[in-house]
Formats: C-alpha cells, sequence, structure tokens
C-alpha cells in the first residue's frame, strides 16, 4: 500500500460479480503464496540455489507453455524495440531472485518467522520507498504507521541481538521489485512480465545448476519421484498465484488488494508455528505486535483514504429551490 490507496479506474463502477471474482482471485493469491513455507519445506534435502534455479526454469517453461496455447507472442517484437524497459525489467528481475533466495533459504533453515516478518514489513518498505524514491507525501496516519514499524525494527534488533537481515532483506528487495515494476512494466501484461523475467533469470539459474551438480550437491532425481516432481511443479506453483493477483488487481480496488496481502505473512507465521515446529519466543511475539500496530494504523488510513475518494467523487447535487 501506498500513499495512493484509492479506487483504481478498472475497479470505478465494475459489476459486483466482477468484483466478487476478483476477490476470489486475491484470496487464491495470497492463500497460495501463505502455503509457501510447507511447499519449499517439502522440497528439503534441495539447498535454497538449487530450488531458485528450478524455480526460475520450470516457471520459465510454463509461460512459454501457456504463451504456446494462446498463440500470443505479438508483444515481443514490439518489447525487443524497449531496451530502456528491458533493461529496467532485468534489474527488477534480480531483485525478485535475491527475494526468492532469501526466502527460500530461510525456510528450508527453520526461519520462516523471519520470511513471515519480511512481509509483514513489506508494506511499510513499500510507503517509505514512496517518499524517498517518488517523492510522494505521506498523510499523519502513514507517518505513524512508517515510525511504528521502525520502533518494531529496532525492537526485534535489540531484543534478538542481532539486526534481522532476513526480515529487512525480503521487504526491501521485494518492495524495490514492486517499484521497478511500477515505473518500466506496468505496460506488460502479468504473464508478460514474468516470462521475460525468468527469461532474463534462465541462464544465471543454468550455472547455478551447473555449479551444484559439480560440488555434489545436486537432488533432483535422487530423492524419488515424489520429490522430483515437487521441484518440477515449482514453477505452476510460482506462476499460479502471480497470475490470480493479477486477475484480482485489474477487478477490485487497490485498497483491497492491500488488505488481503496481510493474508500471506499471517498464513506464513501459522506455518512456521504450528507446522514447521519453529519456537517463537515472547520476546519475538512483542515485536510482531509492534509490526501489526503499524499495519493497523496504515490501513485505517487506507480505509479513509477511499471514503475520502468516494465523496469526492459523487457530483455536487444543485439545491433545492
Amino acid at each position: 500500500m501506498t500513499s495512493r490507496d484509492t479506487l483504481t479506474p478498472a475497479t470505478v463502477g465494475a459489476p459486483t460479480n466482477e468484483v466478487g471474482r476478483g476477490a476470489l482471485f486475491g484470496f487464491a493469491a495470497y492463500g497460495l503464496w501463505g502455503l509457501f513455507p510447507l511447499y519449499f519445506d517439502a522440497l528439503k534435502p534441495a539447498g535454497a540455489w538449487e530450488i531458485l534455479a528450478h524455480r526460475i526454469l520450470w516457471t520459465l517453461l510454463f509461460c512459454a507453455i501457456v504463451l504456446l496455447f494462446r498463440r500470443d507472442f505479438t508483444w515481443v517484437r514490439p518489447l525487443l524495440r524497449r531496451p530502456k524497459l528491458i533493461a529496467g525489467i532485468t534489474v527488477a528481475a534480480i531483485f525478485l531472485a535475491v527475494n526468492w533466495t532469501v526466502y527460500v533459504a530461510a525456510v528450508t533453515s527453520g526461519n520462516t518467522s523471519d520470511a513471515a516478518l519480511g512481509y509483514f514489513l513489506n508494506p511499510l518498505v513499500t510507503v517509505a520507498l514512496g517518499v524517498v524514491v517518488l517523492g510522494e507525501r505521506l498523510r499523519v496516519l502513514q507517518w505513524v504507521a512508517v515510525g511504528v514499524g521502525v520502533v518494531a525494527g529496532v525492537y526485534l534488533g535489540v531484543v534478538g541481538g542481532k539486526v534481522p537481515v532476513v526480515a529487512l532483506t525480503l521487504a526491501i528487495s521485494f518492495a524495490t521489485y514492486g517499484l521497478i515494476k511500477k515505473k518500466v512494466g506496468a505496460t506488460l501484461k502479468a504473464l508478460h512480465g514474468l516470462t521475460i523475467e525468468t527469461v532474463v533469470l534462465a541462464p544465471i539459474a543454468v550455472v547455478v545448476l551447473i555449479v551444484v551438480g559439480t560440488t555434489g550437491g545436486l537432488t533432483f532425481g535422487q530423492y524419488g519421484g515424489a520429490h522430483t516432481a515437487l521441484l518440477v511443479g515449482s514453477g505452476v506453483a510460482t506462476a499460479i498465484p502471480l497470475l490470480c493477483f493479477a486477475a484480482a488487481a485489474r477487478r477490485i480496488p487497490l485498497v483491497t488488494i492491500g488488505l488481503l496481502q496481510f493474508i500471506t505473512p499471517v498464513m506464513q507465521l501459522l506455518c512456521a508455528v504450528l507446522f514447521l515446529g519453529e519456537h517463537m519466543p515472547r520476546e519475538r511475539w512483542i515485536g510482531f505486535g509492534i509490526v501489526w500496530v503499524a499495519l493497523l494504523v496504515l490501513t485505517v488510513d487506507s480505509l479513509l483514504g477511499v471514503r475520502a475518494s468516494r465523496r469526492a467523487s459523487v457530483p455536487v447535487e444543485a439545491c433545492p429551490r
């Protein structure tokens, strides 16, 4: 959520059934992302680098199959004539790869709660980037939310004896990815953007697999058919929620998207505590509580902003004579 959380043009006056479908797509996207810790934990003993490589390559293959099925390639030639756009997508892809790598490493090393914290902090980092990079002006409640978020980060660093590097890296990398996509990738559909991003990352993925293989760490095909199928399925698991998110964003207000995004870190935290056996000390729960206060303030501000926008969009009726 940014300081411009208002109704998007596509959603103003949208049919009720379309809004309902959009909400379902949104729940599907954020719900699937919330279950990712269980999926990536099931990929053990594969390491984070091997999982990253498989995720990139199988996502690219999935996108290619969908494009072939839809015969959707008319956008490629115009894209090749826009080197600045390609450069921007390349930078976005690098930040996305950093986010994927750190996230998978956190889950497979038993630090899913750190990953959840990162995605709780993400809206606050997004707002901060809007101020620093885009020069956006924050409302009072947004400043309060950012300030409370900073307090939470400092508190977690002090009680944990170290800076929450994993959480901050995830929050900053994904917020930066979103910022770059907003600046240079808004003209691309979700499937097209994901295809180009994985094309850019594919050579890196191949090199990673070669390095992992030469060091004896490759697990693909070594731990049974189920494990191999899960590695292959990481491409579908990556692409489906992104496409659901794109479908949701076209149908429902941005503020609704902002509220739905909290589903993911909540589910990640529940997965960590209930299913992956991670221990959450009392001090960390307190830190999460401070973050939730910041998110509550940000949510209230967003709802107030939407209400003000609706009032402004209602035509003033002529006074009765």
